[in-house]
């Protein structure tokens, strides 16, 4: 299996790193402000590199990394909308 080796201190840097991009990006996708932080935008970012890399090696892509970096981007947008929208329906 993919997952079931063990991550090293760099993997691990890099992951961080690559889901505030990540989460960025799906923030800045989605056309409402959103009252969201910045942790839970890099918690989505990070969730969402985690499961558009395991979408990605399901349906047979997980090579080409401009299409998982695109899966990731939209799996990240569509956890920013709902995240956000969870956030402004507690806030009312």
């Amino acid at each position: 299996m993919w997952f079931a080796r063990p991550m090293e201190m760099t993997g691990i840097i890099s992951g961080l790193f690559a889901g505030i991009i990540i989460g960025l990006i799906a923030r800045l996708l989605v056309p409402t402000m959103q009252s969201i932080g910045c942790i839970v935008t890099i918690i989505i970012g990070v969730l969402g590199a985690f499961l558009g890399l395991a979408a990605a090696n399901t349906f047979g892509y997980g090579d080409s990394w401009l299409l998982v970096f695109i899966t990731q981007i939209f799996i990240a947008t569509i956890l920013v909308a709902i995240v956000a929208a969870l956030f402004r329906r507690s806030s009312t």
